[in-house]
């Protein structure tokens, strides 16, 4: 099979590998000539399309031609372009209950109960910065564990991680940047991944550790501790309060040990990166299918990237378990317009150069491809960045297609488990909660094969199912949230993906 034809409304397909012009390919019990040469996974016409037509990708428009293309034609920049009509929403016309699992038939993994009741996946000690004046100090007040050996006496520790930022401070405490900070911090302290915390400011930042005990109602204790470098005396007198609080911690959070429990206590951040014109129908499918499979047995998936659904928002509040959440992702689609106008750019600036190689020329055309990694069930309710997610089921996080700042908002949202599609080879990790990487195609997969978790390229070649692949990436999640290290751990990812969204002006 030389063409993969998504959907039967499609008036293209993609080319499985790179053809030259004049090729003839199986097409519907015929052969198609090629008219022009076609790159690997890009799109090629099946049918003649008029100027100012619909493109159609996956059943939808993913644009429209800018002159006429015959058949057998490469279709990508040079002769299509977003279109700006919008889909209509028609808020929960497809909207279908999951088929659960009775809860006896539920699975499990071994993860850590809290005193909270919540449930981790690692067992991490924590330095968190309230500001980025702080963060030398923390990331030094880190090293000394990971470098000094100490952590060996203490082996049911993950490891202690410093959590840097550039922000904090030359901010105001009334707006929206203010309030995401905010909430991103709180969201890191009370991580159930965290066994302790020690949250580290200067003392003259915007972002007062006093302001942060207030909002939320936090507490100094053993496990979490406070300390500001102006109050200890400066620099290397922060340094070594930081290493003694941490020091007092260890005994506790070693004590920790893993327990069986429902799979309800799993939170999956889904995420996309380095997309190319077959994680649409690979990677993102399969992760879809898990996504479905954790939602029957009670879990949580947090969707999220809002400027990557741009034009395909439409299959998310036709599917909204009511027309409020439908309203709430309306509406901050029409903030994300607005806050891109302001910034000089538009949404369907997106896709990146990397995702235009891979094959995929408009945003409607990435987006389309990128849903299919939400699954299928009922979108139960809609948060901004880094809030606390209360429900279960399929929900929506508020953020930027950027990967380190929308992971960053998913986990402070709750995500102990992060699940991370490429088609062109992302390099992340996201300490304190496991990454596991899913490789849209084979090749990709064997060239970058340490970071890489699991290779989706199968589907194409029908080594296997969308719905297969989906049980088999369910399973390994079960695997690694019970403590399996997932290629980014191995690798030591995390240290650095620490990014919380920066919103307005820095004064």
């Amino acid at each position: 099979m030389d063409l993969i034809h998504i959907h039967t409304a499609d008036n293209v397909a993609l080319c499985r590998a790179q053809m030259p012009a004049g090729s003839l390919v199986n097409w519907r019990g015929g052969m198609l000539e090629l008219a022009t040469a076609i790159p690997a996974m890009h799109k090629v016409s099946v049918a003649p399309i008029a100027c100012g037509e619909s493109v159609l990708k996956y059943g939808q428009p993913i644009g429209v031609a800018t002159r006429n293309i015959a058949a057998g034609e490469h279709v990508h920049e040079h002769n299509m372009c977003a279109d700006a009509q919008r889909a209509d929403y028609a808020f929960c016309s497809d909207t279908q209950p999951a088929d659960m699992v009775e809860e006896t038939a539920r699975a499990t993994f071994a993860g850590f109960r809290r005193s909270n009741g919540r449930v981790g996946t690692r067992n991490f000690l924590a330095v968190v910065s309230t500001v980025n004046c702080s963060v030398t100090v923390s990331r030094a007040v880190a090293a000394h564990f990971q470098n000094s050996g100490k952590l060996r006496d203490f082996p049911n520790i993950d490891g202690v991680v410093a959590l840097g930022h550039d922000s904090g401070c030359g901010m105001s405490n009334a707006d929206e940047g203010y309030r995401t900070l905010l909430r991103t911090l709180n969201g890191y302290i009370g991580h159930p991944n965290f066994a302790g915390v020690l949250l580290i400011g200067l003392g003259c930042e915007s972002m007062q550790i006093s302001s942060v005990l207030r909002e939320y109602g936090l507490e100094p204790g053993p496990l979490f501790q406070t300390l500001t470098i102006q109050q200890q005396g400066g620099t290397r007198a922060a340094i070594q309060a930081g290493i003694d609080r941490l020091t007092e911690m260890l005994p506790a959070a070693d004590a920790c040990r893993r327990e069986t429990v429902p799979v309800s206590e799993l939170t999956l951040a889904v995420q996309c990166g380095g997309s190319d014109a077959f994680s649409g129908i690979t990677a993102n499918s399969a992760l879809g299918a898990a996504a479905d499979l954790l939602v029957r047995h009670g879990g949580t998936v947090i969707y999220s990237e809002t400027p990557e659904i741009y034009g395909a928002e439409h299959l998310f509040t036709r599917r909204a378990a009511s027309p409020e959440v439908a309203q709430k992702l309306v509406d901050r689609i029409h903030w994300w317009e607005h806050y891109t106008e302001i910034n000089g750019v538009t949404l369907n600036n997106n896709p990146s150069p990397g995702n235009k190689a891979g094959g995929l020329t408009t945003i409607a055309e990435k987006s389309l491809g990128a849903q299919a990694k939400g699954g299928t069930t009922a979108l139960q309710d809609f948060y901004l960045y880094a809030e606390p997610v209360r429900s279960k089921g399929l929900v929506f996080m508020d953020s930027p297609g950027f990967d380190p700042v929308s992971v960053t908002g998913q986990i402070a949202s709750g995500a102990n488990v992060v699940c991370f599609t490429t088609g062109r080879g992302s390099a992340f990790g996201a300490k304190p909660v496991p990454s596991v990487k899913l490789a849209s195609n084979s090749l990709l997969y064997e060239r970058m094969r340490e970071d890489m978790d699991i290779d989706c390229g199968g589907i194409i070649e029908g080594e296997y199912t969308v719905a297969e692949r989906g049980e088999y990436i369910f399973q390994r999640v079960l695997a690694i949230a019970s403590g399996e290290r997932s290629a980014s751990e191995l690798l030591d990812y995390g240290d650095n993906e620490f990014a919380p969204w920066r919103i307005g002006a820095v004064i």
